[in-house]
């Protein structure tokens, strides 16, 4: 059975100014479970934005085919919401309007009273309420703003939510309180979301599984890692937990190394060009074996 979405041999082309091709990326295949939240992380340049304007139907793929629900994307639609880092508000239009003019557009049938009233409860999720609601984007701050965004995408409904880097612009403070609001969404939608960064600590907070990039050209989805950290999770006993560091310390070691000694490679023909599956559980003692080196001890002087 097919997953919920699922890219099925994705290959993007772009021409080179030389008169040749530039393959960013080539047969990637991976697939997206119903309420699942996956994050994807890899180096600039390796296609990880194409794929997402792919999915939203903003751009389509040289080969290759995207389908969700039993349907094959193609252009844009309101069952895809796209958060952008640069917060792509109206700038003619209220903090409210902004959320309401996408809820009317999903639900023609709605009331303007109806339309307000479900507008409100979004922003009032993210922490907007009151006459911030009225205020225009300009007068608002970077943090409200993608407040605002969020608050919209999800006030939608949408089938797929898609977050291309959406904490990317703010301070660490203000990204851990809208974090936290996402995951308190989330929690509440069971919204299938995928979403892209370049903060190895954020994929492990919000993520069900992380999907790791080689380096272009002829880049592919080479690993697909699952976060064996149990929810609900706090940024400020996640580290704590005895997977942690183990699963942070993988990731580190792809983007630093392997994910360049990988680059360009193809799986052979007959194989499958999915991405194998890490599971790291130091909770699991068979994924933990006891340790055989001698234990050292203090010694007095």
């Amino acid at each position: 059975m097919k997953p919920y979405l699922s890219i099925e041999n994705l290959t993007q082309t772009f021409p080179d100014g030389a008169g040749g091709d530039l393959t960013v990326f080539e047969n990637s295949s991976f697939g997206v479970e119903k309420g699942e939240f996956v994050v994807i992380l890899g180096h600039s340049g390796c296609g990880k934005s194409t794929i997402m304007n792919i999915l939203a139907g903003l751009a389509e793929p040289t080969s290759g085919v995207v389908v969700m629900d039993g349907q094959e994307v193609k252009g844009p639609s309101l069952d895809r919401g796209v958060v952008f880092q640069n917060y792509s508000l109206l700038p003619w239009l209220s903090t409210l309007k902004n959320v309401s003019f996408g809820v009317a557009a999903r639900h023609p049938e709605w009331t303007k009273a109806q339309v307000a009233e479900h507008s409100t409860k979004f922003l009032a999720m993210v922490g907007l309420e009151g006459d911030v609601i009225r205020r225009k984007p300009s007068q608002l701050s970077g943090g409200m703003r993608q407040r605002v965004s969020i608050a919209r995408a999800f006030a939608n409904h949408p089938k797929l939510l898609l977050l291309d880097e959406p904490f990317g612009a703010l301070d660490a403070l203000t990204r851990g309180t809208i974090q936290d609001e996402l995951l308190k969404i989330w929690g509440q939608m069971e919204q299938t979301v995928f979403m892209i960064t370049h903060d190895i600590d954020e994929a492990i907070l919000l993520a069900d599984r992380i999907l790791l990039m080689t380096n272009g050209p002829k880049a592919r989805v080479a690993e697909s890692v699952e976060i064996t950290i149990p929810r609900p999770r706090y940024r400020t006993e996640i580290v704590e937990h005895p997977n942690y560091y183990a699963i942070r310390n993988h990731l580190v070691q792809f983007l630093g190394k392997r994910s360049k000694e990988m680059a360009g490679q193809q799986s052979e023909p007959g194989q499958s060009n999915r991405p194998t599956t890490v599971r790291i559980d130091k909770t699991d003692p068979q994924d933990d074996p006891e340790d055989k080196r001698p234990a050292l001890r203090a010694v007095n002087s």
